[in-house]
C-alpha cells in the first residue's frame, strides 16, 4: 500500500493569525497534490520560546485545533497537527492533535520528554520551567496502519519508539524543532537510527529556519524507510516536502533482517 505524505515545513513568526493562515495554505496545497497524510511541525502556530508559551496557549478545542479538524473534514485527508501549547486547567503541555478524514480527533500526544539542556557555551533551555510532561504513549489506528506519535526530544529515547513499534505502529511521526546546535549533529542520524532499530517508517517534520527568531530551527524535515534510506529530505527553507511510502517494505525488511523476531525482552528488563 502506497501512502503519500506531505510535510509542511513552514516558517513560524510571532503572529499567530498569520501562522495559521500559512498552515492552512500549505495544507490546502498538500491536499491538492493528493497527500494522504499532512504533517505540521512542532509549535507551528507560535514562536518556540518558553517566555511566550503561556501567551499563545490554547484550551482544547481552540482556534488551532478547530482549524485542523475543519480542514481534515473538508479536504478528506489525515492531518497530524504538529504541536501547539495546550492549556489544561493550571498546566501547559506541548501537545499534538491528529485528525482523520472526517475531522475526528484520533490522536492526542503530550510531549513526554521535556527539552532541558545545558550545552556548555552554546545553549541553555529548560522547557520544564513552563511545560508539564505528558504521561501516555500515543498510537492510533488509520485505514493504512497504526501510527505512533512523538514530539521532538521524545525521539532521543529509543525505549519509547520501541514501545510504539511493539504496539504495532508501522509509521512513527515526530513533529520537531531541533536547533542549530543539536540539528547538524543529531537530527538525521537519530531519525535514521529509530527507523533502522524498529524497521518502521520514521517521519520527522520540522519548522523552517527563521534566523530572526529567538530559537532558530534547523529545518531539514525528513522521511526514512525501514532500511534507513532517505525517501525525501528538505533543506532549511520553507517548503512542502512530499514523499511516498510503501508499507509492504516493512515485511520485506523484517523478513530479510529479522530484528523484531530476534528480540529477547526478558534479557532487557
Amino acid at each position: 500500500m502506497i501512502i503519500k505524505c506531505a510535510l509542511c515545513q513552514l516558517s513560524v513568526s510571532s503572529n499567530k493569525r498569520k501562522n495559521l493562515k500559512k498552515a492552512e495554505k500549505m495544507i490546502r496545497e498538500s491536499a491538492a497534490n493528493n497527500a494522504d497524510i499532512i504533517i505540521l511541525p512542532e509549535i507551528f502556530n507560535a514562536p518556540y520560546d518558553i517566555k511566550l508559551f503561556s501567551k499563545y496557549a490554547e484550551k482544547y478545542p481552540g482556534i488551532s485545533s478547530d482549524m485542523l479538524s475543519c480542514l481534515s473534514r473538508e479536504l478528506h485527508t489525515y492531518i497530524i497537527g504538529g504541536s501547539i501549547c495546550e492549556k489544561d486547567e493550571n498546566n501547559l503541555f506541548n501537545t499534538s492533535y491528529s485528525f482523520d478524514r472526517n475531522g475526528n480527533l484520533i490522536g492526542k500526544h503530550r510531549k513526554l520528554h521535556l527539552f532541558d539542556v545545558n550545552i556548555k557555551d552554546k545553549l541553555i533551555f529548560k522547557e520544564s520551567s513552563v511545560i508539564s510532561p505528558g504521561t501516555t504513549v500515543t498510537v492510533f489506528d488509520t485505514e493504512y496502519c497504526r501510527i505512533g506519535l512523538a514530539i521532538c526530544y521524545d525521539i532521543r529515547f529509543p525505549e519509547l519508539i520501541r514501545k510504539m513499534s511493539l504496539k504495532n505502529a508501522k509509521i512513527i511521526i515526530a513533529p520537531a524543532a531541533f536547533n542549530m546546535i543539536t540539528g547538524p549533529a543529531h537530527w538525521e542520524i537519530t531519525a535514521r537510527a529509530r527507523a533502522i532499530d524498529n524497521q518502521i517508517f520514521f517521519i520527522a517534520a520540522s519548522s523552517a529556519r527563521n534566523t530572526k527568531s529567538s530559537y532558530v530551527s534547523y529545518g531539514h524535515s525528513i522521511i526514512i524507510d525501514p532500511w534507513g534510506n532517505i525517501i525525501a529530505k528538505a533543506d532549511e527553507k520553507e517548503r512542502i516536502l512530499y514523499g511516498s511510502i510503501d508499507l509492504n517494505l516493512i515485511d520485506e525488511v523484517r523478513q530479510s533482517l529479522p530484528l523484531i523476531k530476534h528480540l529477547k525482552p526478558d534479557l532487557y528488563r
